[in-house]
């Protein structure tokens, strides 16, 4: 998965925004105006910031010599992916669509049914 796989996957989720809260190099994409994943634009190798249940997001860690704490956030709950090829494509996408659907289960009701 390259960066413009990345970006066209998240922003094929309803109601997805992009931007750079944080500067210039770090591109953002949230939903309803919350976060779901982060990528730095900086780095040689894709990598990115999902949100994860914890418990899967430990379980991850454990499987995959790709998937870190997440940088510069809360380790309980986001995890860094370093798309290395070691993980398919598919995998990444279904890791990023868990991170989407956390964030908008925890959306008001009135905001999950305008997205669908």
């Amino acid at each position: 998965m390259n960066i413009e796989d990345l970006r066209n996957f998240c922003l094929s989720q309803p109601g997805t925004t992009e931007g750079f809260p944080f500067g210039e190099q770090t591109l953002v994409f949230k939903v309803a105006g919350k976060v779901y994943l982060l990528t730095p634009l900086d780095t040689v190798q894709v990598q990115f910031n999902a949100k994860c249940d914890p418990l899967k997001a430990q379980e991850l860690r454990e499987q995959y010599d790709c998937v870190l704490p997440g940088y510069h956030m809360n380790k309980k709950h986001w995890n860094t992916v370093k798309v290395d090829g070691s993980v398919s494509d598919e995998e990444l996408k279904s890791w990023i669509k868990a991170s989407y659907d956390l964030v908008v289960a925890s959306l008001p009701a009135k905001v999950r049914t305008e997205l669908t």
